[in-house]
């Protein structure tokens, strides 16, 4: 058995996979509200997140959601010569992923108020 298929099968149930599914489905709207500040490359992005959120939230690598963000044209780069010659590559947010993010926070706060609801947490109590 892959090391994936039996680390996938022990978080499966576990507190670790909700965080794992919620870290999946909130990355685009995260790195875009990042970005939204300031151009950033990758390494920047994931250690502003990992600040924000106090060590909650940490990525291993965000190349395949800036990519896919970069494709639907949400996102676009800048490259920049560095004193040691090196290249670096910014990312910054297109107006198209301005209006982008607005509808993602949107979303996401409607699920989430919905979910609060169930759990009864907007009435500062546990289960209804």
């Amino acid at each position: 058995m892959k090391k994936e298929q039996s680390d996938l099968r022990v978080r499966s149930g576990t507190p670790a996979s909700i965080r794992e599914s919620l870290k999946k489905a909130t990355t685009e709207m995260l790195v875009l509200f990042t970005l939204q500040k300031e151009p950033m490359y990758t390494y920047q992005i994931a250690q502003r997140l990992e600040e924000l959120s106090e060590g909650v939230i940490t990525f291993n690598t965000l190349y395949p959601a800036i990519y896919r963000l970069q494709g639907f044209g949400y996102v676009a780069e800048e490259k920049t010569v560095t004193v040691d010659n090196r290249t670096r590559v910014y990312f910054t947010v297109t107006p198209a992923g301005r209006d982008y993010l607005k509808q993602l926070i949107e979303e996401y706060r409607g699920f989430t108020g919905a979910a609060d609801r169930i759990l009864g947490l907007n009435e500062g109590r546990q289960g209804g």
